[in-house]
């Protein structure tokens, strides 16, 4: 074999086998795999902190609901009895305020944010604080006493519907989900970096131990 012949045959093996070399493909197969299982690794833990704070959260707004129904109203402006309504005769006190229509004064809904000078606000807070996102200020907290002729008596306690509701800022993700996701082969991925809690809200009645015409 001549030398010429010989370079030939060795140029012709080495070109062969750069066309079959598949190094190059392996490493860009392991780029998007990784991207790929760190996107899920990151959104599981992710999704799981969200899920997580939203759950503690409707608890928070649950024992926040449970006191405020058995305190003092958070906010200033709710009255401290039933008063007599429009209803004629004037029924006597004691008489249900479902009994008729304008048997107990209808009064506008009374809505605040919680303060930390208020003696109910302040408890509810020290309760729930535990369970809200680092963060949270008591003014997340939001109260609403609404009159309702169904509960109590003429005379007797006001009993309006309490509803306890948080209003908190939007869940920071930790990590560049977006980004992971772009490497994992998606294009202009639309997962933010924040996500926006859905409401907390719970409404229950205010509790009288008064037995009205039966008391």
């Amino acid at each position: 074999m001549t030398r010429v012949e010989h370079i030939s045959r060795a140029a012709a093996q080495r070109v062969t086998r750069f066309s079959q070399d598949e190094a190059g493909g392996v490493l860009v197969e392991f780029a998007i795999v990784v991207s790929l299982f760190l996107f899920l690794f990151m959104a599981l833990l992710d999704f799981g902190r969200l899920s997580y704070s939203g759950v503690t959260a409707q608890t928070a707004s649950q024992i926040a609901a449970r006191i405020a129904v058995v305190r003092p109203p958070a906010c200033a402006g709710v009255p401290q009895i039933h008063q007599r309504g429009s209803a004629a005769p004037p029924p006597r006190f004691g008489t249900s305020c479902s009994a008729g229509a304008g048997v107990c004064l209808s009064v506008a809904t009374v809505s605040c944010s919680g303060s930390a000078s208020n003696a109910t606000a302040s408890e509810i807070w020290t309760r729930i604080n535990p369970l809200l996102p680092h963060g949270t200020t008591i003014d997340s907290l939001q109260f609403s006493y609404a009159f309702d002729p169904n509960l109590g008596f003429l005379g007797g306690p006001y009993t309006p519907m309490v509803t306890v509701e948080l209003d908190l800022d939007d869940f920071q993700f930790v990590s560049p989900l977006a980004s992971l996701a772009n490497a994992a082969g998606a294009t202009s991925s639309p997962i933010g970096s924040s996500a926006t809690y859905s409401s907390f809200s719970v409404s229950l009645p205010a509790e009288d131990l008064a037995l009205g015409e039966s008391g």
